[in-house]
Parts: structure tokens; C-alpha cells; sequence
């Protein structure tokens, strides 16, 4: 009972910081709106130049198809040789296309032109999947036109996409963005319980009560954890109602998961607010981890893309693995037959975290 009214103080703490009540119950829904829409990998209206050297009939199809394809801006078409390379260079255009006739077959009206395709790599993600999209269109229209010249093609690929078959990226960074507004909120918030007691001067009366250390722990993490669980409510239903993104899976073995990886957050927020000093310490330290733990999870880039040296320190990190499981969840309806794996291991984490910081805990309470 007594640990009721600790949390109830925390609570109260909390609804008087109108700060954080806004950082808890307005921010979510805006920041996912707003990385919903800005964090993507798909592109489109991608600024291009055309020089059309040729003057066959295959060439004047292929722009005609470039220009209406939505993930390029075709700048202009140019009909001559032109000082392209130094509108690539600065920054004009991000891809040039350079359609000629193929040497000896000029004025040939129906052979296919020499293609030749100038990326701007700066950008190197946005590089590669312009040149993928730009083989593409040239590829269907080669096929379409031998089909339609009645040459068989002996082979082809019948593509089906699984899971998000419209490819579109909200749906595979939307419920990754939820588990990264849960790790930062938890993370933030119990980093700075403790001291901001301690800078209150309230946290001797706190210590001298007859509160055992375990409730005081308990009474510090679980309103947190329960304004979190609030945060991530809203955002899944953000991502549900707003992007339409589904959610195929139960939500008791997500509320399971998020249970386990909560008690994760919680317990290394408080050790953090236990070895610091001052509220910026703790902030300091709070966002060097959140940042860690976002880079390591797997959230932007593919976590087979990271050294295996380094690959061995992800399965470390508890967000690597809730990432996984709310992705299992949201875009496969898979269950805890299909990501058990990933949840002992993230019980395990949560184990050993929430064990180290009691210690801590309690070494801190005695002192």
C-alpha cells in the first residue's frame, strides 16, 4: 500500500511539469507524424536531365516512360551535347541520362540506343535505387517491345512480395519508430527520478522514511513505466488510424514483449540516475545511450550490414531485439512461436540490467 502513494507522488510530479506532461501525452503523435513522413528510404521526384542523342523510336519511348514515372523530376530533354556534367556537378540534377544510337546503326529507327547513366553518389542510398529504378524501366520496356514484336521471351521472374506488398516504407520504419519513442521517453524520464530528488533537497526525507528500498525502487520506475506504456499507445494508434499501418499480430504478445523490454529501460535509467550527480549528467548520459542503443538495433540500416566484430555487441542491446519482435508483430501477425528466441533473450538482458541496478540501488540507499 505504501508504495501507492509514492507512485502517486511521482504522478503528481509529473502532472505538475507541464513540460513533460506535454513531452509525454503531445509529443508522440508529432514526432511520429513528422518521421512518419520525413523517415523514409523511398524516393521520389528525383531531379534528372535527359540528353537525347538519338533519333530512333525505342529512345523517344524511353523518355516518354522516365518522365512519367513518379520518382523522377525530368528537369528538361535536351537534343544535343550540352556542359551536362556541370550542372551534375553542381547539384542541378542528381542523374543524367544519356540515350545515343549505337555506332554504325544512325537513323535507324527501330534499333535500341546506347544508355549511359550518370549518378550523383553523394548520396549513395539515394544513388543506387534511382539506378535500380532507372534498369527497371528500361528493362520492362525492352521486354514489352520484343513481346509485342512477337519474340518469346524463353525465361521470366513472376515477383510476389509478402507482408507489404506495396513496398511502402512507413510500414517497416512505422512500428520501429514506436519502440524508439518508448526507449527514449523511459530512458529520459527514470534517468532523472532520483536526481531530481537529490537537487530538491527531498530525497533524505525519501530515504528516512519507512519505504524499504525495494519499494522506493518500484515506486520511482513503475509510474514511468505506465506514463511510457500511455506514449506508445498513442503512437501505435498514430501509426494504425494515421499511416494505415496494420497491426496484424496479437496485442497481448506485444504488451508482453513491451513488458519485458520496459523493466530493461527502467532498470538501467535508474542506474544511471544512481551514478550521476546532476540532472545533466544524467540527460548526458541518457542520450549517449539512446543513441547507442538506436544504432545498434537495426532501426535505420539492415543489422547484417554492421562488422561482425561489431555485429556481436548488438545482441547486447535489448532494443535489437525488441525491434525485431514488433516487426514480427505488426507486418507478419507472427506469435511468440516465431520470435520465443528473441524474447529469452531480452528476459535474460532484462534479468542481469534489473539485477545490476538494484545492487547499485541499494549501495546508493545505504550511503
Amino acid at each position: 500500500m505504501r508504495i501507492l502513494y509514492l507512485m502517486k507522488k511521482e504522478l503528481i510530479e509529473v502532472w505538475r511539469q507541464k513540460q513533460i506532461l506535454v513531452l509525454i501525452l503531445i509529443m508522440p503523435a508529432i514526432q511520429v507524424v513528422l518521421l512518419g513522413y520525413v523517415l523514409t528510404t523511398e524516393i521520389r521526384n528525383v531531379p534528372v536531365e535527359i540528353v537525347n542523342l538519338s533519333s530512333g523510336h525505342p529512345a523517344a519511348m524511353i523518355v516518354n516512360r522516365v518522365r512519367a514515372t513518379p520518382q523522377f523530376h525530368v528537369r528538361r530533354v535536351l537534343i544535343h551535347p550540352d556542359n551536362y556534367l556541370e550542372r551534375l556537378r553542381q547539384g542541378d540534377v542528381k542523374a543524367i541520362l544519356l540515350l545515343r544510337d549505337p555506332l554504325g546503326k544512325s537513323g535507324n529507327l527501330l534499333s535500341y540506343p546506347e544508355v549511359q547513366i550518370l549518378m550523383d553518389g553523394i548520396d549513395s542510398n539515394t544513388a543506387l535505387i534511382a539506378a535500380g529504378y532507372f534498369n527497371g524501366i528500361l528493362q520492362n520496356y525492352v521486354l514489352s517491345d520484343l513481346s509485342r514484336r512477337g519474340s518469346a521471351i524463353p525465361i521470366s521472374a513472376h515477383i510476389l512480395i509478402r507482408f507489404n506488398p506495396d513496398l511502402r516504407s512507413i510500414r517497416y520504419m512505422g512500428p520501429g519508430m514506436v519502440a524508439i519513442l518508448l526507449t527514449t521517453l523511459t530512458i529520459f524520464l527514470t534517468s532523472i527520478s532520483l536526481v531530481r530528488e537529490r537537487e530538491q533537497q527531498t530525497l533524505d526525507s525519501l530515504l528516512i522514511s519507512p519505504l524499504h528500498p525495494l519499494e522506493i525502487y518500484l515506486g520511482k520506475a513503475l509510474p514511468i513505466g505506465l506514463l511510457a506504456m500511455v506514449s506508445m499507445a498513442i503512437g501505435i494508434s498514430v501509426m494504425v488510424f494515421w499511416f494505415d499501418v496494420p497491426m496484424r499480430g496479437n496485442l497481448l504478445d506485444l504488451m508482453l514483449a513491451v513488458l519485458v523490454y520496459e523493466t530493461a529501460l527502467m532498470a538501467y535509467g535508474l542506474l544511471i540516475s544512481t551514478v550521476t550527480s546532476t540532472q545533466q549528467e544524467a540527460m548526458f548520459f541518457a542520450w549517449f545511450s539512446m543513441i547507442t542503443f538506436l544504432l545498434l538495433s537495426g532501426f535505420m540500416t539492415p543489422v547484417e550490414n554492421i562488422p561482425p566484430a561489431i555485429r556481436l555487441i548488438t545482441h547486447l542491446n535489448p532494443t535489437f531485439y525488441m525491434m525485431i519482435i514488433i516487426r514480427e508483430i505488426f507486418l507478419k501477425g507472427n506469435g511468440l512461436a516465431f520470435f520465443w528466441k528473441e524474447l529469452l533473450s531480452l528476459s535474460a538482458i532484462t534479468v542481469v540490467m534489473t539485477s545490476v541496478s538494484l545492487m547499485n540501488f541499494r549501495r546508493f540507499v545505504s550511503k
